[in-house]
């Protein structure tokens, strides 16, 4: 069965977007700014290749674990490339030199989007606030890019008092860096009150239609399983993936999450019938076939499975290397 039915088709060639953006940072400034600046590339380009492709590529080349500080103008190119970024569909953050925090960084991005998703799928309308992500979140961002062009990344990885020595009397306070300070002031106050603010809207929603405010909180709950799972996996990794491998564990991790959000979107623009997972189609045989290769992949790494295979396979080879016989050449 594919992913879409009749009914999903004819539902949306009727489709009708609704969005509303009550920033004033959009209104007056970027919204003249963007109507003008997309003329200036063809209809034909593709969404996100202006950016995304030189922002990983500079970001892999110059630091592929994300614990080395890349050039300065990396940071200023990044800054750019993010402030075009925003009239796009999408936009990525940096996080060198952040190790493990490094998914903390990816979680910031990611749950604010999927829960706008989520509630989008009930109000049928995109609200964004008189702050929100895309704008002002965006623009912290490319600010902050900016900024560490001219203090280099080593000033986010020291500690705070030390990169601000107006606050170097702060006692009784281990040394943090100011990552970590950035991240705790970004979920507190930025990423908390924007899911407080989705279920909010949702709940009134369903209350409306007198439905179950349970069962609109289950559509969470893979995004949640997701969450929990990388994790669990980045914390007890044997190899430390996530300082080893972080590009790797992060565009896994984003791909599963553009799945999840694909089906949602899917699910709301076809009107298909939504359950636990948000699509009647989630638990087809596909899906479920990867969710029981994902265990095996996972009992077989703790287990250490496949090591001792290749590590065997290794020891044969070298063995029938010396005790192969020459074959002789046979001329006609």
């Amino acid at each position: 069965m594919g992913y879409v039915g009749q009914h999903g088709v004819a539902t949306l060639r009727r489709y009708k977007y609704s969005g509303v953006d009550h920033s004033l940072v959009a209104k007056y400034i970027l919204q003249p700014f963007w109507s003008r600046f997309v003329n200036l590339f063809p209809l034909w380009f593709p969404d996100s290749s202006i950016s995304s492709f030189f922002f990983d590529s500079f970001n892999w080349f110059y630091s592929p674990h994300l614990d080395t500080a890349p050039p300065r103008w990396v940071h200023l190119a990044h800054g750019m490339l993010l402030f075009l970024y925003q009239f796009e569909a999408l936009a990525f953050g940096s996080t060198a030199m952040c190790g493990k925090a490094t998914f903390w960084y990816w979680f910031i991005a990611a749950v604010p989007f999927y829960c706008a998703t989520w509630e989008h799928f009930f109000t049928n309308t995109l609200i964004l606030p008189i702050v929100n992500g895309p704008t002002e979140g965006l623009m912290l961002i490319y600010l902050c890019h900016f900024f560490t062009f001219f203090t280099g990344a080593e000033w986010w990885a020291q500690d705070f008092r030390k990169s601000i020595p107006l606050l170097n009397w702060v006692p009784l306070v281990p040394e943090v860096p100011v990552y970590g300070i950035a991240l705790f002031l970004m979920i507190a106050f930025a990423v908390i009150p924007t899911i407080g603010s989705n279920i909010h809207n949702v709940y009134k929603v369903v209350e409306a239609r007198k439905g179950s405010m349970l069962l609109a909180l289950a559509m969470l709950f893979p995004f949640g399983l997701l969450l929990a799972g990388v994790l669990v996996w980045s914390y007890l990794s044997p190899s430390d993936i996530m300082r080893n491998q972080p590009h790797l564990l992060v565009i896994g991790t984003g791909f599963a999450f553009g799945f999840l959000v694909g089906r949602m979107i899917l699910a709301h623009l076809c009107d298909e019938p939504k359950g636990s997972l948000g699509k009647r189609h989630n638990c087809e045989p596909s899906t479920i076939a990867l969710l029981w290769l994902a265990i095996i992949c996972y009992i077989c790494a703790k287990r250490q499975i496949f090591s001792i295979i290749l590590h065997e396979d290794s020891a044969l080879q070298i063995i029938f290397a010396f005790v192969i016989p020459r074959i002789a050449i046979i001329r006609d």
